[in-house]
């Protein structure tokens, strides 16, 4: 019996409910008849035996894992839990090394877990905020000159502007030397049924965290800690508890039954769902590139728009909705545009006319001629992310905290990548990139 089956024939039953939520199924919002807690039959996420455990077997086969574990916490709680999974099967504190472009769970995690980062920095120097992919050689270099062995290696793919790293050439290079890779793939979890599979589990990675709600049809908060069948022996039984350190005791049914029935999707038309909306996003990426517009995503279900044709990038957002269209994310640099097989073709029609008809023009930026410099310091460390993360802090303006040691990760609204981590001093290059993303203040120690 699957979960969504189960809640519904509870509903049905109309029992007098004397257990939680307060609301007894009655239905002020509308869904609140197949919002239930973990009553007899109805399994338990972190210890399941029933049908949840039914559901994550399901969900395995369709993504080819050894196993996958079901989070109603979004890919947060997958990052927690698979680095609580490798610490647990050491059995001692770990080493990692990560990209900076990692989501501020990871920072969350390595703070309560007592991981102090070694940051993987791009092999030339960034200019947006989101972007800081790093190559295999780059992850060779820092795994060979650490001076103690690196445990885990962890990455995100794809980033927040849909750029894709090397996954497979970087766990070449992690399995060659007994690394364990860990991918955040918050936003990657369709590229599975591609063809071919551009996920993770099918390029080498161990541990994969997907935010199923990104861009599957699930319910926000709906997620998944994918296991490896290539990843070291032990590794799968440690991550349920693992995530049970950091999860709520009270996982939402109605984001599990959204999984549960995902799953039955993906075994069906829902992966060539996916690849034709992939087709039509190619289309409108040709309309765009077609007008001299810069598409800076790799991503074939994301359109990432580089404002440099004469708008800002909130500018740009601000015309999008006045003609009816809500983008993902837009900062000064670029537009972030999530599309998913359940966009309709007035949706996409509703593109193709805005960036038709769209004026374009090309002036000169008087800051893109230092703007790659932004990126290129490496930040001078002076506590452990720990100790600043948990040290009392207080809120200043950016130009106030010059020399001053960051004690919580400076981030825009989203997607919650940081400018400075905690534990650095935060430098006047710093300053400048808080100001260009108008980050009002920092917490400092």
């Amino acid at each position: 019996m699957s979960i969504e089956k189960f809640v519904r024939g509870y509903a049905d039953m109309e029992i007098s409910r004397f257990h939680m939520p307060a609301h007894k199924g009655t239905p002020l919002l509308g869904g609140e008849p197949y919002d239930i807690t973990e009553i007899k039959g109805a399994d338990s996420l972190f210890e399941s035996d029933g049908i949840i455990s039914e559901s994550e077997r399901h969900t395995a086969d369709a993504f080819g894992s050894l196993r996958t574990c079901y989070s109603a916490e979004g890919s947060s709680l997958s990052i927690k839990g698979a680095l609580c999974a490798v610490r647990r099967l050491k059995g001692r504190p770990i080493r990692v090394a990560a990209s900076r472009s990692c989501h501020g769970a990871f920072i969350s995690a390595c703070a309560l877990l007592g991981i102090e980062p070694e940051w993987l920095l791009p092999d030339s120097p960034r200019n947006m905020l989101c972007e800081c992919r790093v190559s295999a050689n780059a992850v060779a270099d820092a795994l060979d000159s650490s001076p103690l062995p690196v445990d885990a290696v962890y990455i995100t793919s794809p980033d927040y502007l849909g750029q894709l790293a090397d996954v497979k050439g970087i766990a070449k290079v992690c399995h060659e030397r007994g690394t364990i890779l860990i991918v955040d793939n918050a936003h990657g979890a369709y590229l599975k049924f591609l063809t071919p599979s551009l996920h993770p589990l099918d390029m080498g990675a161990d541990l994969v965290c997907d935010s199923a709600h990104k861009t599957l049809p699930v319910y926000t908060g709906g997620g998944y800690l994918h296991i490896s069948k290539q990843a070291p022996e032990g590794l799968a039984e440690l991550c349920k508890p693992s995530m049970l350190m950091f999860g709520s005791t009270s996982p939402s049914y109605l984001i599990m039954q959204s999984l549960d029935r995902c799953a039955g999707l993906l075994h069906g038309g829902l992966p060539e769902m996916i690849r034709r909306c992939c087709r039509r996003t190619s289309e409108v990426k040709a309309v765009i590139e077609s007008r001299g517009i810069r598409d800076i995503s790799e991503e074939p279900m994301k359109i990432t728009v580089a404002a440099d044709f004469g708008y800002d990038g909130r500018q740009l957002a601000e015309l999008m909705r006045q003609s009816k269209m809500e983008p993902e994310y837009a900062d000064p640099y670029a537009v972030v545009l999530m599309l998913s097989p359940y966009n309709t073709d007035r949706d996409f029609e509703r593109l193709t006319e805005f960036f038709s008809n769209i004026e374009v023009t090309r002036s000169a930026d008087a800051d893109s001629a230092d703007n790659s410099l932004l990126f290129a310091h490496r930040p001078e460390k002076a506590v452990s992310l720990r100790e600043a993360m948990l040290s009392s802090a207080q809120a200043v303006p950016p130009d106030d905290a010059v020399g001053r040691i960051c004690a919580r990760a400076a981030m825009s609204c989203q997607p919650s990548v940081a400018v400075v981590m905690p534990g650095e001093i935060i430098s006047a290059e710093s300053v400048k990139i808080l100001k260009r993303y108008s980050i009002p203040e920092i917490y400092v120690v």
